[in-house]
């Protein structure tokens, strides 16, 4: 009889989280009966399953296989073959391990549930590198190589739509405690705020019981448009705190029947919705490398800037994944539109903003809200260590009118010119690793593809009785 190895039991990362985690969560939340187990795919998507309290320690001790595949799915969750991960290797499973700090509760459900996050793991332990929480982590240990760690933080901008709409077509939610529906811009406007209660208090209660670092709330440019802060931390935490955040405005937002709506586009008249990211780099000692000099910006910050720069044209199509993330970028719509960077300033790409001296940082501002935080700060971090390894000085700051016509270089025009682009940045493919540039990659020309093969409405209104 032939001998046929047997398929490989499974070891477990040292990244995992600790049996005692789960002991006192359990403990402190007996109600709790189902958890979703959560891995977030290339697309920024939440992807996984619902299982039961008592599979719970189970999964702890021995991980829970997932297939591979769910790290080659388009946005649809279709699979996309081309990116290696499907029949190529028999849509083979790896395993998802449960990642430290992520078990929360979900305190919006009823009945109660939890929740906890995965990262998916070669059978052996060795990381999958299409997991885009990998792919951060993989840029976190090449920045503490040279003694360095970084501080960021995301702000979130977002739309509160109908939950339930006749058509297609969004149209601002009518806000819970008067139930008219937002008219005008009203940026900044303190009643809008008023209006939203009590989906806002429930946002903030929730946010609390799960530990979430929210922070200031604002009615943003745009009838329906909000934005929330998030205090920093460490640059994975960050990135954490954001996917966990747009999961809970999610769920809270349905309770109140409203959908929480994270297109960067959803109205061709209205402002876009970004993720800007805001980051600094600290030393073993933790301090602040972009803290001023006498009066002066930091020559650290001033080469990270410069590395922010130099990546931009590769690097946008992590920035801006999607069709629609291309409809933001327009001229005076605080959207960049130059690969440019200036000081409180907010029509660049790369800002300083005012604040304290030893806080300095600077401020990312193409990434839209449609992004992937974690693949969104692995190219930031990559190309602000890029530019200090260089000492890359960024030219003058833009003064003025950032989205003017200047002599700095365009971004790429559209998205399949950006996918052009990003299949051409050794940059790029160093940022994100090999595997997850080719994943990423096949996945975006495969949307591409369908979005370019559908005949839209529009088609048929312009062409079909005119030609």
């Amino acid at each position: 009889m032939r001998k046929i190895a047997a398929p490989a039991t499974t070891t477990a990362p040292e990244t995992r989280a600790s049996a005692e985690e789960l002991r006192d969560f359990l403990k402190a939340h007996p109600e709790i009966e189902a958890f979703d187990l959560m891995l977030i795919d290339p697309n920024g998507i939440a992807r996984g399953k619902s299982v039961r309290r008592h599979e719970v320690e189970a999964i702890w001790e021995n991980g829970r296989n997932l297939p591979g595949s769910i790290l080659g799915l388009d946005v649809t969750g279709e699979d996309v073959d081309e990116t290696g991960l499907v029949w190529s290797d028999g849509d083979a499973d790896r395993c998802g391990w449960p990642l430290p700090s992520s078990l929360a509760p979900s305190p919006w459900t009823d009945p109660p549930r939890g929740q906890f996050r995965v990262a998916l793991h070669e059978m052996d332990g060795r990381p999958v590198w299409a997991d885009p929480r990998h792919v951060l982590q993989r840029q976190i240990d090449a920045l503490a190589a040279l003694g360095l760690r970084s501080i960021a933080a995301f702000e979130l901008e977002f739309y509160l739509i109908d939950a339930h709409r006749e058509s297609v077509r969004p149209r601002p939610a009518r806000l819970p405690l008067t139930g008219t529906r937002p008219f005008g811009t009203n940026v900044y406007c303190v009643e809008e705020l008023d209006r939203l209660e009590p989906f806002s208090r429930d946002l903030y209660r929730a946010a609390a019981k799960q530990g979430l670092p929210v922070e200031t709330l604002i009615s943003e440019y745009a009838p329906g448009q909000f934005e929330l802060t998030l205090h920093h931390a460490d640059v994975m935490q960050a990135a954490e705190n954001l996917v966990a955040l747009k999961h809970l405005l999610r769920g809270v937002a349905r309770r109140h029947g409203m959908q929480a709506c994270f297109m960067a586009k959803p109205f061709a008249d209205r402002a876009g919705s970004g993720m800007h990211m805001h980051a600094s780099f600290c030393d073993r000692d933790g301090r602040n490398l972009f803290a001023d000099r006498d009066g002066e910006l930091s020559p650290a910050l001033l080469a990270a800037v410069g590395g922010l720069l130099d990546s931009i044209s590769g690097s946008m199509l992590v920035m801006a994944p999607h069709h629609n993330s291309w409809r933001r970028f327009s001229a005076q719509s605080y959207a960049p539109t130059s690969p440019n960077w200036g000081i409180n300033n907010r029509g660049v790409a790369i800002r300083v903003p005012a604040g304290s001296p030893a806080g300095r940082h600077l401020e990312q501002r193409l990434a839209g809200v449609d992004a992937n935080p974690f693949l969104v700060a692995a190219v930031t971090l990559a190309a602000m260590k890029r530019g200090l390894e260089n000492e890359r000085d960024p030219g003058p700051p833009a003064e003025g009118n950032g989205s003017a016509v200047g002599d700095a270089p365009s971004l790429p025009r559209n998205w399949t010119d950006a996918i052009d682009a990003a299949y051409g940045s050794d940059f790029l493919k160093d940022a994100l690793g090999a595997t997850m540039h080719h994943v990423f990659l096949a996945v975006k020309r495969s949307e591409a593809a369908r979005f370019a093969a559908y005949v839209s409405p529009l088609d048929y209104q312009l062409y079909l009785e005119a030609i």
